[in-house]
């Protein structure tokens, strides 16, 4: 069977750096950094004291008292953005099959901040089980997917994809496959995560993943740098709509790309750690390009997992070299953590979104903090440090790596 072309109608971003598409992506080529010190919760004895929030947020701005109370911050993250895309994306409910449209959601922890209050909850009436009965729907992680769903009508495909930081970007490909096969003709897609809590940092913590520079918050998220000591948590939600080409040109929708290709793998190497010589982000790549018949030599960007761990920032460059070759070297390569954070499950959408908007738009989003070049990543890799640089981006490859060895890669065209 002939597989159906897929394309983007439809953005929403609700992030520690913008609110809108438009503020995320005009404060991403602005270099502007996400982290501040945590508000969420007093971290006075935490090893880390910051974080990239949304900031200002309040629920009642988007939804009223009774709805916000059924819904843990992630779910609400979700139907803020989710909106955003479907204004976006201009559909009309009466207008489309809504046998035919779905929602596939991200999110690699989901309701921590509902688990946390209700277990404070149950100790603190000493161990008597007065459980809130949203407790379960407002946890579980595939529920954000189950309300944009009641929300819009949507009938089609609906459920939720959890793989850690990975998330996101296997709900984006898993959309994108249900609707080249036929089965779907359009998914609102993304993923959301709220995660800065006292279990969420307290946890990171733990394990030494995330930055402790308490000092320079705004400097700490440091990709590639020598001086990086661990990821800067962030929170946040991306939605995008994917649609079938004809489908789309049918109803008159603006097209903001095609998605061509996705990767799937494992590292099957260590439960957090990656294999140091990149093998399943390689073959990872290597996966998306094949899959969306793409050479390496037509890829002009990459938005890299680039965490700004030690381990993880050696790898992920060795893997580029490895999959690319010569043309490693032509590359705009650029972490967007370092102004955003990592979003965890949403980091994938989120990341998704500065890739398409880069082909929009012809502007490679910078990696911000570069202080000192680590002498063991190849310094002459272009990783568009500090400052945006204008280019046209003809094809574009978003990576997002998760703890289990989970790795996903999308593959983003502009149309031809």
């Amino acid at each position: 069977m002939e597989l159906k072309r897929v394309v983007v109608t439809g953005l929403g971003a609700f992030t520690p750096i913008g609110k809108t598409i438009d503020e995320y992506w005009n404060n991403l080529v602005q270099g502007v950094s996400g982290a501040a010190p945590i508000t969420r919760f007093d971290a006075t004895h935490f090893k880390s004291k910051f974080a990239c929030e949304v900031k200002d947020y309040n629920p009642t701005d988007y939804f009223d008292r009774k709805e916000a109370r059924k819904l843990d911050m992630f779910a609400q993250f979700a139907m803020i953005a989710a909106e955003q895309a479907y204004q976006d994306a201009r559909i009309d409910t009466q207008a489309i099959d809504q046998d035919m449209a779905g929602v596939i959601w991200g999110a690699g922890i989901g309701g921590i901040i509902t688990f946390l209050n209700e277990t404070r909850s149950f100790v603190k009436n000493n161990e008597v089980p007065r459980f809130n009965p949203f407790f379960i729907p407002k946890m579980i992680s595939d529920i954000a997917s189950g309300h944009i769903s009641m929300k819009y009508g949507f009938r089609g495909p609906n459920y939720g994809t959890v793989s850690a930081c990975a998330s996101s970007t296997h709900a984006i490909g898993s959309a994108f496959d249900l609707i080249r096969l036929g089965k779907a003709d359009m998914f609102i897609t993304g993923g959301s995560e709220a995660a800065i809590n006292e279990a969420g940092v307290g946890g990171f913590n733990a394990m030494q993943a995330i930055s402790t520079r308490n000092d320079d918050p705004a400097t700490a998220s440091r990709p590639f740098d020598k001086g990086r000591d661990g990821f800067v948590m962030g929170e946040g939600a991306g939605a995008l709509v994917l649609e079938e080409y004809e489908h789309a040109v049918k109803r008159g929708a603006k097209i903001y790309c095609e998605v061509v290709g996705t990767g799937m793998t494992a590292d099957a190497h260590h439960l957090t750690a990656p294999h140091p010589e990149g093998l399943g982000a390689q073959k990872v790549m290597f996966n998306a390009l094949k899959d969306g018949n793409i050479s390496p030599e037509e890829v002009d960007y990459i938005n890299v997992h680039g965490t700004s761990t030690p381990l993880g920032d050696i790898a992920e460059p060795l893997a580029i070299q490895k999959v690319f070759g010569d043309h490693a070297y032509k590359l705009n390569i650029s972490s967007t953590k370092s102004m955003t954070g990592h979003l965890l499950g949403a980091a994938g959408a989120v990341e998704s979104i500065a890739s398409i908007l880069a082909i929009r738009n012809g502007i490679v989003p910078p990696t911000i903090n570069h202080f000192e070049d680590d002498p063991e990543i190849d310094s002459k890799l272009n990783f568009t440090f500090n400052k945006a640089q204008e280019r046209s981006v003809k094809v574009a490859l978003s990576n997002t790596f998760g703890f289990g060895g989970h790795n996903a890669s999308v593959v983003f065209k502009a149309l031809d």
